[in-house]
């Protein structure tokens, strides 16, 4: 659930995204969600900032067959039967 965040002395863009995301390499979210504020590297206290879901992530390591596999791994492509029509 999106919410806000206000900065404390020293903040930085990569350390809020480890802080409130777990990862530093969330910090595109951060920035992308409070453009009028990207001119800002080391914040003072008190700025608020506005903290978006992240995405769903996907395995971009995945191969193409395997990007629609179910929960379970399983995936059909092709009903039985229809092969070689």
């Amino acid at each position: 659930m999106a919410s806000t965040y206000e900065t404390k002395q020293g903040d930085t863009w990569d350390l809020m995204a480890y802080d409130l995301y777990g990862d530093e390499k969330y910090m595109r979210y951060l920035m992308e969600a409070n453009l009028p504020l990207l001119d800002i590297m080391i914040f003072s206290s008190g700025v608020k900032i506005f903290v978006p879901d992240l995405p769903e992530e996907t395995d971009e390591d995945l191969p193409f067959w395997r990007v629609n596999a179910g929960q379970d791994g399983e995936y059909s492509s092709i009903e039985d039967g229809d092969e070689g029509e």
